[in-house]
């Protein structure tokens, strides 16, 4: 892989001069069906990664007492078909050497593999199997859904898990980001009767207009989607969109605390209600960069508790846009209960500090360009590539909004960044929930 990262570090050495931030040439296409193919060709010799990216994750589980679905087929996928039970499949996967994965995240969920070239039209004809013909019988759904009460079960060992429950139930009334991907937990235990129900959710979302195939690596573009054609063409369309309900605008500070049933230092997390992702979108792009000025490991804050106070262990945060409006949080372990207030005090005299005065010009250059070059220097294998392109094809469709994205952070002034704090991280859209540990 060292010709291609020589090639990146070439590219980022150039500045942004270039017409657009992804460096690799790539051919999409829509197929008569809706499937959205993308090949990405790049210095990878004999390896390719193979990229399913469903447009449906927790946040399309609108129907009440339904949660946790999208998660429950990251695991049923695996059941295979009647032309390859899971376990052909399993040993199939294995005799190749290729690694087959998934996740579920809210937005989508995400089935990769890693494989050698020579392999790939034998991936394409199981990948497609599965897909389109997925076969299960309603002993085979009650194990699987035993299996996800279990590992739901064995995830509130963690404090973080715990602290994400109530986060989203507190900060969310009606939007369905209110539940976690893995569902709420009177869901997950009625699930072993949802067998008919699991069927209309998979028939209505893995369908091929709400699919987009990645394949990045050492492949033909041509050839490669003549491959996807042949295997994938005679899928048929189907696809019913969730009927999603807004989230009202939140009118006033919301607080919560929960106890964590072991021990761990307090957690404190602050958030602000979010933005839908929109590439073009300046407040958008703002708020990307808004979140590492001002918690990022160069910020003050950073600084003063992180490294020279040492009162917290770490303090991060996430302003990404999400597919709908979501949070903008921030993320930090207090060292001493007793001062958990004070670094909620902290993280607020933070966030007014970019209100009250605009960064300078010098620190938002450099920003970008570390954004850029962070971005840039995680795109140099096929399955970098691909995991990193993810996201943003389950938000769009495509992968043209990362040169779009790129090209709004250049029009980003220091002006916009206090605009948006000014804008977005104010009291009546705040929710602050902390955790701390049981004795």
């Amino acid at each position: 892989m060292c010709m291609a990262l020589c090639s990146l570090l070439a590219f980022v050495a150039q500045g942004t001069a270039h017409s657009g931030i992804f460096p690799y040439p790539y051919r999409a296409e829509v197929l008569d069906n809706g499937l959205t193919v993308i090949v990405i060709p790049m210095e990878s010799p004999g390896l390719v990664s193979y990229y399913t990216v469903v447009r449906t994750g927790s946040r399309d589980e609108w129907e009440p007492g339904h949660t946790g679905f999208a998660h429950f087929f990251e695991h049923m996928m695996f059941r295979g078909t009647k032309k390859y039970p899971g376990s052909v499949y399993d040993r199939l996967m294995t005799e190749m050497g290729a690694d087959a994965n998934a996740y579920t995240t809210d937005d989508y969920t995400c089935y990769h593999i890693g494989l050698a070239k020579s392999d790939l039209e034998k991936v394409m004809e199981l990948e497609s199997d599965r897909f389109q013909n997925l076969f299960y019988d309603e002993l085979a759904f009650k194990t699987e859904a035993g299996a996800v009460h279990g590992e739901y079960l064995k995830s509130l060992a963690s404090p973080w898990m715990v602290l994400e429950e109530k986060l989203l139930a507190t900060a969310f009334t009606a939007h369905t980001y209110r539940h976690t991907t893995i569902g709420f937990r009177e869901d997950i235990e009625a699930m072993p009767t949802m067998y008919e129900y699991s069927k209309s959710f998979f028939q209505r979302y893995y369908r091929p207009e709400n699919i987009v195939l990645m394949i990045v690596g050492d492949v033909e573009p041509d050839a490669t989607i003549s491959l996807v054609k042949k295997y994938y063409g005679q899928w048929q369309k189907g696809y019913v969109p969730p009927q999603i309900a807004p989230e009202p605008e939140q009118m006033g500070e919301r607080v919560a605390h929960v106890t964590y049933k072991g021990k761990t230092l307090p957690i404190l997390t602050v958030a602000y209600k979010g933005l839908a992702f929109s590439p073009t979108d300046v407040d958008v792009a703002a708020c990307y960069l808004l979140g590492d000025l001002a918690f990022g490991q160069t910020s003050d804050i950073y600084k003063k508790l992180v490294i020279q106070q040492q009162r917290v262990e770490f303090i991060s945060a996430d302003f990404s846009a999400n597919r709908d409006p979501k949070l903008f949080v921030i993320y930090t372990m207090v060292k001493d209960e007793n001062d958990v207030e004070n670094v909620r005090d902290e993280i607020f005299a933070a966030i007014a500090a970019f209100q009250e005065k605009a960064v300078t010009q010098e620190k938002l250059d450099t920003q970008r360009k570390n954004t850029m070059y962070s971005f840039l220097m995680n795109l140099d294998t096929p399955d970098k590539v691909a995991g990193n392109l993810a996201r943003f094809a389950a938000m769009t469709g495509g992968i043209d909004c990362v040169d779009q994205l790129f090209a709004t952070f250049e029009r980003v002034t220091p002006a916009d960044i206090q605009r948006v704090a000014r804008k977005y991280l104010v009291s009546d859209k705040r929710t602050v929930v902390t955790v701390t540990g049981g004795e």
